[in-house]
């Protein structure tokens, strides 16, 4: 099994190879973080008997993710499995953030994830199943104040998932999209998962976790999977209640906890 990374150097996509690597799958990891890319690799191939290739890639341009394809087709590296895992976020209010911060977060979301995508399907293994994983968020099954590009923009992937995995049910290929609670993937993160106080924690996954389930049940056919039962939870509150009200209750969480870690006026 031949499996693609991105976002590969943080978190959950470090979280991601490593699960991969134990199951004696081979690697291709590519971020934008070139020194802690190569650095990771290096600790992998001390650690597992697979192959490791890395690769520095901005997805957002098209002539590096043209780069990407061609170093795995170089490698002989024939695609059997997309992590899509880059992503960012710019924490606080909609007006408070420049406009290039909010394009940023549908550059690399939306249109870089979409970019990685295409160029994965067209370039994988003809012979066997093909999957895909969109991380998505459990903000993405709301509409949310204070968080509204990024949570608009995790919904257009879950959406995006869902369609595409039923457009390419009948080419073998398996999407699902994983939406996570709080994941403590950086400081900022960690920040944020602290001052959200008890529903913080309680909604918070552990990466390990999440990256053998999220594997595990994409090889199962699995569309959709929310990490904890209280996630779980809230995802079917979220069918019922209005979306007007979910949004002024979530506005009252979020005003309070970024008042501890942003600047919100």
């Amino acid at each position: 099994m031949n499996v693609l990374i991105t976002g590969a150097s943080g978190g959950l996509g470090r979280a991601f190879a490593l699960d991969c690597a134990e199951r004696g799958y081979n690697v291709l990891l590519t971020d934008r973080n070139e020194a802690g890319l190569y650095t990771f690799k290096q600790g992998l191939l001390r650690q597992y008997p697979i192959t490791v290739h890395a690769k520095s890639c901005d997805l957002t341009i098209d002539d590096e993710v043209a780069a990407l394809m061609r170093y795995a087709e170089e490698q002989n590296f024939q695609l059997d499995m997309l992590l899509n895992v880059a992503g960012i976020d710019h924490e606080g209010g909609f007006t408070l953030r420049s406009f290039d911060q909010i394009s940023s977060i549908l550059r690399v979301n939306i249109e870089a994830t979409l970019r990685i995508t295409r160029q994965a399907l067209l370039r994988r293994r003809k012979d066997s199943k093909f999957y895909i994983v969109f991380v998505s968020s459990l903000a993405s099954l709301y509409p949310m104040p204070l968080k509204a590009t990024y949570a608009a923009s995790k919904r257009f992937l879950l959406d995006f998932s869902i369609a595409l995995g039923q457009e390419l049910k009948d080419q073998e290929v398996s999407v699902l999209s994983l939406c996570p609670g709080g994941l403590p993937t950086t400081q900022e993160a960690l920040s944020g998962i602290i001052a959200q106080g008890f529903w913080g924690s309680a909604t918070t996954n552990r990466l390990e976790k999440v990256a053998h389930n999220t594997i595990s049940r994409v090889q199962q056919g699995r569309k959709i999977y929310v990490p904890g039962i209280l996630n779980r939870s809230a995802s079917i509150l979220s069918k019922v209640i209005p979306a007007h009200m979910i949004a002024a209750l979530l506005y009252a969480r979020w005003i309070k906890a970024q008042k501890q870690w942003l600047v919100i006026k």
